[in-house]
């Protein structure tokens, strides 16, 4: 017994002989030293995270902060007459002077209209291959959209003659001045910031509700910091923040015609500012009546 206990020993010192465990203490076993390299533990090796490639990173959606939304109503100050052949797709002071930029092929044109009744002033018709659009007041001069056909007229506001016109790409539908740049719609969400003597494009706004793009952004009208906009085919008026493009408030303008006037009519299309007593006059496509109303 004591004689194998003995060659036990025996080959257990050479076996760790011959792993190399000579130069250790007779208690200790000594594993074999592997020699790296150190290594940078860096921030992205720390958080294992892998970088996003740049074709990617554009697709990458951030969720935008909630914007808190006001929900307006209007209130009436005055009912006042409008032409119900006027298909309306502009509407805007200068002064205490109204001008209505109408629609529909054959039909389409700028007027002059009497703000208290409606009654034509000044009328200049567009050619019966143009679809008129939106309209603005630059100084002393009324620029026009036309939808699909690329141009925009320059009026003399005095003789309503054209003096010059504008080409873009893309449709025309909504327009305003801000006393420094032109807005436009085009039908989607985007608004085209415009150069007002160039008429070229130097940036853009999405409007945005929500985080939710607005589609169908239509006739507009600049006050302040803000842009009021139809949206067609509904009763909404938005009111957006002209740098951020986000909706600070929904005014609701349904109910303001009656049944009777609402039969023939079509949507409601037509903001129109009133700097003295800071109020609004707004009417749609054929609507007979045109209204001074407050958001509020």
């Amino acid at each position: 017994m004591v004689a194998r206990i003995g060659f036990y020993i025996l080959g257990a010192s050479l076996v760790f002989a011959m792993m190399g465990c000579a130069g250790a203490s007779d208690d200790e076993v000594v594993a074999p030293v592997v020699k790296t390299e150190p290594v940078e533990v860096t921030e992205s090796t720390q958080n294992k995270t892998a970088p996003v490639p740049e074709e990617i990173k554009e697709d990458i959606s951030v969720t935008p902060t909630p914007v808190e939304i006001e929900n307006l109503s209007i209130r009436i100050i005055e009912k006042r007459s409008h032409s119900k052949d006027a298909f309306s797709q502009g509407f805007e002071f200068s002064g205490d002077r109204l001008f209505e930029s109408r629609g529909l092929y054959g039909e389409s044109g700028v007027s002059e209209i009497d703000p208290s009744n409606g009654e034509v002033i000044q009328w200049l018709p567009l050619g019966d291959e143009f679809f008129g659009e939106g309209l603005t007041v630059l100084e002393d001069t009324l620029i026009q959209l036309t939808w699909i056909n690329g141009v925009a007229y320059v009026i003399d506001i005095e003789t309503f003659a054209v003096i010059n016109v504008f080409d873009y790409e893309g449709e025309g539908w909504g327009l305003c001045f801000d006393g420094e740049l032109l807005y436009m719609s085009d039908g989607s969400s985007r608004l085209t910031v415009r150069d007002p003597d160039s008429f070229l494009v130097v940036d853009e706004i999405s409007v945005m509700r929500n985080g939710v793009p607005v589609q169908a952004i239509n006739e507009l009208e600049c006050v302040g910091d803000d842009i009021y906009a139809n949206v067609w085919r509904t009763n909404d008026i938005l009111m957006i923040d002209r740098s951020s493009g986000n909706v600070g408030a929904v005014i609701d303008g349904s109910g303001l015609l009656t049944a009777e006037e609402a039969e023939f009519a079509d949507v409601l299309n037509g903001i129109a500012y009133i700097e003295e007593s800071e109020t609004f006059l707004i009417t749609g496509k054929l609507w007979p009546s045109m209204f001074e109303v407050i958001f509020e």
